[in-house]
């Protein structure tokens, strides 16, 4: 059980897709100007991962690897993470159309967020089982979700602010994202107090 801890709580804060690994940038600056956006992405993001990782290790372990064709596991990948992002369009379309406009371009662009591939072939690489990559995956989800939602919280507060014209935008998101990464790195000792 505390190995699934471990692997929960050093998805979300050690090594955070965001603000760790540096991927998912795109959706990250994107949609983290309002909080309801960010916790509408936040989710859809936490679906695609938690079912794309399902999917992907069941290809992987079934398919893919027993017929000796792992070298396609990038474009199999990205087929499945491509397909669980139509559903959750659709569904947003019908139950939410407000938070649908909202996320506009970048629900479609959850496809190519790099994250969500790198759950998955990170779940390959470290050889996790089917739960291990589950929470994994969830963890990843959350974090993502996480940072999403201090960086919005941020950022509304900053257009309030009285920023200096030459950084109003994209140039205090940026510094903003910096300080938020390096404010991370605080969690990377976490868990040797934990081996102790």
């Amino acid at each position: 059980m505390a190995e699934y801890i471990f692997i929960l709580v050093s998805a979300i804060f050690v090594n955070n897709f965001v603000l760790a690994r540096f991927l998912g940038i795109c959706p990250f600056l994107g949609v983290s100007k309002k909080t309801e956006t960010a916790l509408g992405m936040g989710a859809a993001v936490i679906f695609v991962m938690f079912f794309a990782s399902l999917a992907t290790h069941s290809l992987y372990n079934y398919v893919l690897e027993p017929y000796g064709v792992s070298y396609l596991r990038t474009i199999v990948f990205i087929l499945v993470i491509a397909s669980l992002v139509q559903i959750i369009e659709t569904i947003l379309k019908k139950i939410s159309p407000v938070l649908y406009n909202a996320l506009g371009i970048y629900l479609p662009l959850i496809t190519t967020n790099c994250a969500i591939l790198g759950v998955a072939i990170l779940n390959i690489d470290l050889k996790y089982s089917l739960l291990k990559s589950l929470v994994f995956a969830i963890g990843s989800g959350i974090g993502f979700t996480i940072a999403l939602l201090l960086m919005s919280g941020i950022r509304e507060r900053l257009d309030t602010a009285d920023v200096p014209e030459s950084f109003k935008g994209v140039p205090i998101a940026l510094v903003t994202a910096g300080l938020l990464s390096v404010s991370f790195l605080g969690f990377s000792g976490l868990f040797v107090s934990f081996i102790k």
